[in-house]
């Protein structure tokens, strides 16, 4: 098999999920990376090819950034900026994330998602096991979505099997609950 026919098939995934809004500079790449590998030019190819898989997760961390929820009434939310391979300290995968803050003393938290990490894969065992959920600290539910609350206050879930949900801040536990509930974890389990 010609190595550009192999070059198109390793990319082909990742020309398929593209999101639209970065198609042109994803197209490109991956044109890109095909001429150059055609023409022998490994370095090049690699590299455009790497930069077209950068763009993908950068449009994969926008979407997860979408299930992040408002801000309660009377709240103010800031988004944080979206990665993707960045959530280094999941070994990988994507990230996003939001900081709320409450009217006067109410005060604040962060919700963040890491998805589609092997850390968080890694973590599926423990979520899944009440005993060790339970040696976390305290288990609450949102509908059919179990979380925990640590004992420094942080709620901790695991969604879908990939995508860990952390709320943590000064915010009081109820606020923490609400946020969680607010996500629509149905959605998120199936993305």
């Amino acid at each position: 098999m010609r190595r550009s026919s192999l070059l198109a098939l390793a990319l082909a995934p990742a020309v398929l999920f593209a999101q639209p809004a970065a198609s042109d500079e994803v197209t490109e790449a991956l044109e890109a990376a095909l001429e150059a590998w055609s023409g022998g030019d490994v370095a090049t190819a690699k590299s455009e090819a790497e930069w077209a898989l950068a763009k993908i997760g950068e449009a994969e961390a926008l979407g997860l950034a979408e299930y992040l929820p408002p801000a309660p009434e009377g709240w103010t939310r800031r988004d944080e900026d979206p990665q993707s391979a960045g959530a280094a300290m999941f070994g990988g995968g994507l990230m996003a994330a939001a900081s709320y803050t409450g009217p006067g003393d109410a005060g604040t938290a962060t919700v963040a998602l890491a998805a589609d990490s092997p850390m968080v894969a890694a973590m599926g065992t423990m979520f899944g096991n009440s005993a060790a959920m339970n040696s976390l600290g305290r288990a609450v539910r949102a509908g059919r979505h179990r979380a925990v609350i640590t004992g420094d206050g942080e709620l901790q879930a695991l969604i879908g099997g990939r995508t860990l949900v952390t709320i943590a801040g000064r915010a009081s536990e109820e606020t923490k609950q609400a946020l969680f509930s607010a996500i629509d974890l149905d959605a998120l389990a199936a993305r």
